[in-house]
């Protein structure tokens, strides 16, 4: 093949190769969103956002209204939110009024009262802390201090009994009994506890229980006798034959005796 020959086919194959590229690139190339007034385009991807103070309506950007004492917002629906010491009421925005010993809150749209006082209807009413009572933390209500409950509006004295002693509970008498000791009543009864037994905190049963190797009978401890073959049990208040055997009469036998 002359040089003539290998030119031209040389000059068809890229003329081909260019016919089949060409609708590829065209296909390509992205079509850029039509950017109307007051708007910018996205910084990434396609299309367009508009600018802090407008609002899209169908392909446009329209200016928000913003009423006196506002201020443009991009992270409510309305565009716009009322400035510190206003709030909102029928899309304008109107000043807060605090009464006497309140002051306006960290948002800016309301009023809290201050410490010693409680929010009655629109107005900041002080809190009557009564003797031996305090304040609690939130400055809106009071507690007795330890050793008086409320009652009504006043603190009264908690009557503890002999061998009794205050509790931190707010519930209930407020006190309970010392160690030995359990309620009755008003008082604190001791709890007798038998040999070899010992007391258990409890406001029902016998109050007692007795030591492993020992078994309850009535007010007394008797000693378990364990018989040959056995053990005391898990509760050590009872006893259980040694495998092989079985319980039968008092006794344990091997079960091919039975």
């Amino acid at each position: 093949m002359d040089h003539d020959h290998r030119a031209l086919i040389t000059a068809l194959l890229i003329g081909v190769l260019c016919t089949a590229v060409l609708p590829i690139s065209t296909h390509a190339q992205p079509v850029e969103a039509t950017v109307p007034d007051n708007a910018s385009a996205n910084r990434f991807g396609r299309g367009w956002a508009c600018n802090l103070g407008y609002r899209r309506t169908n392909d446009t950007c329209t200016a928000i209204v913003v009423p006196e004492h506002a201020l443009t917002s991009s992270v409510v629906g309305s565009g716009w939110e009322c400035g510190f010491g206003f709030a909102e009421s029928n899309d304008i925005c109107v000043s807060v009024e605090t009464p006497e010993n309140a002051y306006i809150y960290t948002n800016g749209n309301r009023w809290e009262c201050h410490r010693g006082f409680r929010k009655v209807n629109d107005l900041c009413v002080s809190v009557n802390v009564p003797l031996n009572g305090y304040l609690n933390e939130d400055g809106r209500d009071w507690s007795c201090k330890r050793g008086y409950r409320a009652s009504e509006d006043i603190c009264v004295a908690i009557a503890v009994p002999p061998n009794g002693y205050l509790t931190n509970s707010s519930y209930g008498s407020g006190w309970d009994c010392d160690y030995g000791y359990r309620v009755n009543n008003e008082t604190c009864e001791l709890v007798p506890v038998p040999d070899n037994a010992y007391f258990v905190p409890s406001s029902y049963g016998s109050g007692w229980s007795c030591i492993r190797g020992f078994r309850k009978t009535d007010d007394d401890c008797f000693s378990i006798e364990v018989p040959t073959n056995a053990h005391l049990d898990y509760s050590g208040n009872d006893w259980d034959c040694n495998k092989p055997y079985r319980k039968r009469s008092g006794s344990c036998v091997l079960a091919s005796a039975e």
